[in-house]
């Protein structure tokens, strides 16, 4: 009895640590910039092609944090969002945002473009960077 119950305490342990640690997500800006707190519905607009007044960097495709970060922000999969961007191209409506490798390569990229708009990990959050929208 005593080695079925550690077999079971072994299978659960296994398959909780298999599950993904969802990471808290926020938007972020240029310390310069003088962009104000904003909501998710407010952010998404240039996110998703609907607002050019703000230029809007991404994580790497096929990335954990871009898949949490649109399902979080406009409760949609990467790959919706990948057909309005290509729409949009197709129709000379927008650029698709720029894409880079970790969270660190997006920090440098908002230091140096002002009117640049990112996300990353809470954890990665530091003076390079101003934080706009926390994504529940």
């Amino acid at each position: 009895m005593k080695k079925i119950t550690q077999a079971i305490l072994l299978a659960i342990t296994l398959a909780a640590s298999a599950l993904p640690v969802m990471a808290e997500v926020v938007i972020v800006v240029n310390p310069k910039n003088g962009a104000p707190q904003m909501t998710s519905e407010q952010a998404s607009q240039f996110f998703l092609g609907k607002s050019s007044s703000m230029t809007p960097i991404d994580q790497s495709e096929g990335s954990a944090i871009r898949a949490e970060f649109y399902k979080k922000l406009a409760d949609k999969e990467a790959s919706q969002v990948k057909a309005i961007w290509s729409k949009l191209v197709f129709t000379g409506k927008g650029t698709l945002p720029k894409e880079y490798a970790s969270s660190a390569e997006i920090k440098k990229a908002i230091a140096a473009d002002m009117n640049a708009i990112g996300y990353i990990e809470k954890s990665s959050v530091d003076a390079s960077v101003k934080v706009v929208a926390t994504l529940p």
